[in-house]
């Protein structure tokens, strides 16, 4: 079937259930970025495969909503079929909503599949509807009867994570959780989220690509816990160590029955911006509306955790040198295409202690690909890259002992001047934030500010956050925080010690390319009442891009010390090529 074909059998469904304008999110029913083939109902009705986006069907329209690291993306996947990219040039903006708003008429019906909206966006949009006299409702799956060949929900093995990576056993996370469902005077939590249920419980999964997770809910009570997993997904040796941890397993289509029964009286805890708007409303316990605790304590990693980010860091930089080298030797006779590199990049990880996966799906972009923000190359359509001209590469791999992510941009021959002076901005950007000192309690947003000030001074800027939580052999894209303007979960989250995140600015010329500079920071204590960041990514950052006219002293000595450093911790587990290459990128300025 074609995108036109499906829209035409989705319409059809339509008609039949009396609705006029239908939304379909990129969501599955854990709220998850990443999601399995069988919730990628977005992408298989619209064509648009980018990781964020909104479609809205009407019988004479189709529209992809997204942001801006997928414009060109968005465009060039919609171009031959009948739904239409609308730009939303703010993120966390309402746009499709206000779409509806102002296109249909009082009376009409809107539609969602409540399984893939959380409880608060659904009361966010009923409310605004409502004040239209726009009807709304939340029990309309339109893709099951549709996708005919849809992939079924995923089966794979979970295995535990073990404690002498997680630096917690189960029970001390366990307990951790209780301690704060005592806070909310709570008889049971209600775990929805994945990464949050694979924290909790020591265990990884293989149900998504790139992030270690296993589909299943939790619900977590005073002397016993819940995983709604069906058993073929759990070895008998773990299903013994869970029950031995009081943790009782149910299938995972028993999760809404098991909601349904639990006493009036008692009391759940559980986070309506995230549970999914089916569950939440099948709760029959006394709801208690908060955060889940997993959330923000895992964000805070452990000295265990940290010890083992800063290695996985080292020898992630190993791989990435064996790499970039095979990339500089092979272009001396050929060319290499963006797919054949992220390919190599793999590759090369695979070769390292204690690898997974990647944490993502690699970023190449060579010249005007790299100003496509979230470009993914694939071999039938991608791109050689060349002995000239600039390339992006953001990369990351999954490992039991850490996850990375990674950027960097290079010129293969002598940049213009205006690539040196975009490039140096970004530069400054990301040294003024990896060198800020801040008071507790600082927010997101407030230190976002210092990556773009010297872009902003030439009137220049990027349409991305300037960083993101990141997870610990876990999603590489972790809340609650990060650097980004405006008001959101990310921006307005205060960094604490421990809380690993990504420092990532970047500028991005239509057409022409993209530049980024990534490296991922650890919040340590500065002095009393004072915090600063701690950058654990040791991999050389292209130099011939600078132009040294606009550095201070100040910059230009972080560089060179940050060089130094990585020369020291990585060079020792080389081999004598790798390491007079790393020499040779790491030399001062």
């Amino acid at each position: 079937m074609t995108v036109n074909d499906r829209l035409t059998a989705l319409r059809g469904w339509m008609r039949e259930e009396k609705i006029d304008a239908y939304i379909i999110p990129s969501s599955d029913p854990h709220q998850s970025e990443y999601v399995a083939e069988h919730w990628k109902s977005r992408e298989w009705i619209s064509g648009f495969t980018g990781s964020a986006g909104t479609v809205v069907v009407t019988v004479d329209y189709a529209g992809v909503w997204t942001d801006s690291r997928y414009f060109l993306q968005g465009e060039m996947e919609t171009a031959s079929s009948e739904f239409e990219l609308q730009k939303m040039h703010n993120q966390f903006g309402n746009y499709y909503r206000d779409w509806i708003i102002d296109n249909l008429s009082s009376g009409q019906t809107v539609a969602v599949d409540g399984q893939l909206f959380s409880n608060g966006q659904c009361d966010m949009l009923k409310k605004a509807f409502d004040s239209e006299g726009l009807k709304f409702r939340i029990d309309a799956d339109g893709i099951s009867p549709t996708w005919t060949d849809r992939a079924a929900i995923p089966m794979n093995e979970i295995y535990v994570h073990d404690a002498k990576y997680a630096g917690k056993t189960r029970t001390e996370r366990l307990n951790e959780v209780r301690a704060k469902m005592v806070e909310q005077k709570a008889d049971h939590h209600l775990t929805t989220t994945l990464d949050d249920i694979g924290w909790t419980l020591n265990i990884r999964g293989t149900d998504i690509d790139f992030n270690p997770v296993a589909v299943c809910y939790l619900v977590v009570s005073k002397t016993y816990s819940t995983l709604f997993i069906d058993k073929v997904k759990v070895p008998v040796a773990i299903q013994n160590e869970l029950k031995a941890d009081n943790i009782y397993l149910r299938p995972y289509a028993e999760i809404v029955a098991y909601l349904n029964q639990l006493p009036e009286i008692d009391t759940l805890l559980v986070d309506p911006l995230i549970c999914n708007a089916y569950l939440y409303r099948a709760i029959n316990a006394k709801k208690v509306n908060g955060n889940t605790p997993a959330k923000y304590l895992k964000a805070i990693k452990n000295s265990t955790e940290i010890a083992h980010s800063k290695s996985s860091q080292i020898k992630d930089s190993v791989g990435m040198a064996k790499a970039w080298k095979w990339l500089e030797d092979t272009l001396k006779s050929r060319n290499v295409s963006e797919a054949e590199f992220a390919d190599k990049l793999a590759e090369c990880r695979g070769q390292q202690a204690h690898y997974k996966s990647e944490s993502f799906p690699a970023i190449i972009g060579y010249k005007g690909n790299g100003a496509i923000i979230h470009y993914h190359p694939t071999h039938d359509t991608c791109h050689d890259i060349k002995n000239d001209g600039m390339l992006l590469c953001d990369s990351g791999g999954q490992y039991l002992d850490g996850t990375t992510d990674i950027t960097r941009t290079v010129s293969f021959t002598d940049p213009t001047d205006q690539q040196k002076l975009h490039y140096t901005l970004v530069l400054k950007g990301m040294i003024g934030l990896s060198m800020a000192k801040f008071p507790v309690g600082t927010q997101g947003n407030q230190l976002d500010t210092l990556a773009r000030m010297h872009l902003w001074q030439h009137g220049l800027n990027y349409g991305h956050g300037t960083g993101h939580g990141v997870g610990f052999f876990m999603n590489v894209h972790e809340p609650p925080q990060g650097f980004a303007p405006g008001n959101s979960m990310r921006s307005n989250t205060k960094h604490d010690k421990g809380m690993l995140s990504s420092n990532e600015p970047g500028y991005y010329l239509e057409g022409e390319y993209g530049i980024r500079i990534e490296n991922l920071m650890v919040v340590v204590e500065d002095k009393e009442g004072w915090l600063k960041f701690d950058t654990i990514t040791l991999f050389p950052i292209a130099t011939n891009l600078i132009d040294m006219n606009f550095m201070t002293t100040t910059e230009t000595q972080w560089l060179n010390d940050y060089h130094q450093e990585t020369y020291d911790k990585v060079s020792p587990q080389m081999d004598e090529e790798h390491r007079l290459w790393l020499k040779e990128k790491c030399r001062a300025v």
